[in-house]
């Protein structure tokens, strides 16, 4: 089933060309769950190789300003002198690094760094999703993942050109950040094409998991090229991310139809506009040839609400992902301070807690069809979650790495819901009419929304915690009760949806035995 024996020539010539150098070795084609599986392994690869590229500027800060790594980074000199003075650390100020990154702002460029890079990827995104609906997608995403790979090489091609202007830097990551945005409403939208709605949560939870593996890989390889010279911490994952781009040229099917494959051969997951009549089905036809607009997206019912609870999502996730080693390192533990290295490690235990709240976010909203019931519970949840780990995280290691990953269990599943499965929800939403090509803009909107929180939420922390980590903890509360709040009128009409299906259901006689 979902096999094609004699494929016409367009969808022959349509066919990525590794696919078909697998179907002529095979000589036979390829079957619609080989399709899936191809999908999943090139999607999960592609954007692992996104968030290892990422990663790399926040291993190599240590190196560029030495500041950043005895007292850890912040946009913000003056609150890491001021820690220097009460840790006897100020001699560390004044280590070599590399100019201009080192000295008394130094610090404070790299920050610089990092809005610009957050700045121009979430403005970015908005117009990936616009293009990638309009553009063939395996070839929008090649682009993308090549141009994020020079442009992070060329930022690592400074070392050996002994580039010293702040500029070039500067241009170079809000070009990479840029190129980075292609890669999320792409690789959404690809894998919202090959799988419905019935275990689209549970599968896209599972996979998911690319971002924390991105992470981990990312800041491995940065962290072992570091002995080589700084520069090949971003040649080498700019390398990798260029090869990876290739891959996706000669393997990625980007939707049933690209290999000729109807939606009829989707089996057991159903697509969500096959059980309509032959009228409907030419006009879902005629819409497929027109792509959503931007503004148009935006009113699509729950695009705006998502996109908005995504916003105070990603930043209460992306301040951990920030700043939480920082706030270990600087937090007495049982009666002791940890080493940076052991506080980067325990860390990761929140990322850990992030990939299992992620597949059971997406489990739940299967079973329960609920994606807003989900992703309000989670973020409800994670008030306390974040309440118990600033109160009671200091009383031993082992209560701080318990209620870290609970923290991250909660805070992160709701935002690995809505930027998976909630955004292919949307893209291929009833009012749509079948019209499935709306899937990256919608994708572009939420996430490009949040990501705007992802860089508010980190600049907002370097001027809280410089006074008090207590009034970073409630603000990290109030965002988290705040994107609860946002998806109440969609909660309230799940649960109605579901009483009212279950008064149906007890309303309806039963059939006589």
């Amino acid at each position: 089933m979902g096999s094609l024996e004699e494929p016409r020539a367009d969808e022959r010539s349509s066919k990525p060309l590794g696919i078909r150098w697998l179907e002529n070795a095979r000589k036979s084609s390829l079957s619609f769950r080989t399709h899936q599986a191809v999908v999943l392994i090139i999607t999960f690869l592609a954007y692992t190789s996104y968030h290892a590229t990422r990663k790399t500027t926040s291993i190599v800060k240590s190196t560029l300003d030495p500041q950043s790594t005895k007292l850890g980074f912040s946009p913000w000199p003056s609150t890491h002198f001021l820690r220097a003075v009460r840790q006897n650390q100020v001699a560390n100020l004044t280590a070599s690094g590399w100019v201009p990154f080192n000295g008394s702002d130094g610090t404070e460029m790299l920050g610089v760094l990092d809005v610009a890079f957050l700045t121009l990827y979430s403005l970015g995104m908005y117009f990936a999703g616009h293009l990638g609906d309009r553009l063939d997608l395996r070839i929008f995403l090649t682009v993308g993942m090549v141009g994020t790979g020079v442009f992070t090489s060329l930022f690592g091609t400074g070392y050996w050109l002994n580039i010293h202007n702040f500029t070039y830097f500067l241009v170079i990551q809000m070009l990479a950040g840029l190129f980075q945005s292609t890669g999320w409403p792409s690789v959404v939208a690809v894998v919202g094409n090959w799988f419905g709605k019935s275990r689209r949560g549970l599968i896209m939870g599972i996979w998911n998991a690319h971002t924390s593996v991105g992470n981990i890989s990312g800041s491995l390889i940065a962290a072992a090229m570091l002995k080589y010279g700084w520069g090949w911490s971003f040649v080498v994952p700019g390398l990798l991310m260029a090869f990876m781009g290739v891959l996706v040229f000669l393997f990625l099917p980007v939707s049933p139809e690209s290999v000729g494959i109807d939606h009829e051969d989707d089996g057991p997951i159903k697509s969500p506009t096959k059980e309509i009549s032959e009228p409907l089905l030419v006009r879902r036809t005629e819409a497929k040839e027109k792509a959503v607009g931007f503004l148009e997206a935006w009113k699509i019912p729950g695009v705006a609400t998502f996109a908005l609870c995504l916003f105070f999502c990603k930043l209460v996730a992306y301040t951990f992902l920030y700043w939480l080693p920082f706030y270990i390192s600087h937090t007495e533990i049982n009666g002791q301070y940890l080493s940076d290295e052991t506080a980067g490690n325990l860390s990761t235990i929140f990322d850990v807690g992030g990939v299992i709240g992620g597949i059971l976010a997406g489990h739940i909203s299967d079973r329960l069809d609920a994606r807003a019931i989900t992703s309000a519970s989670f973020m409800y949840c994670a008030i306390p979650a974040l309440f118990f780990y600033r109160i009671y995280g200091e009383s031993s290691l082992l209560m701080n790495a318990a209620l870290m990953f609970i923290a991250g269990m909660f805070v992160n599943g709701p935002y690995a819901l809505i930027t998976t499965a909630v955004s292919a929800d949307l893209g291929t939403h009833s009012s749509l009419n079948g019209n499935s090509r709306a899937l990256a803009t919608v994708t572009a909107i939420i996430d490009g929304t949040g990501s705007v929180g992802a860089a508010l939420g980190p600049l907002l922390t370097g001027y809280i915690s410089a006074k008090s980590w207590s009034a970073v903890f409630t603000m990290l509360m109030v965002a988290a009760l705040v994107a609860g709040l946002l998806l109440t009128k969609l909660v309230v009409a799940e649960v109605t949806a579901k009483l009212d299906a279950a008064r149906a259901r007890m309303q309806s006689p039963v059939p006589e035995v």
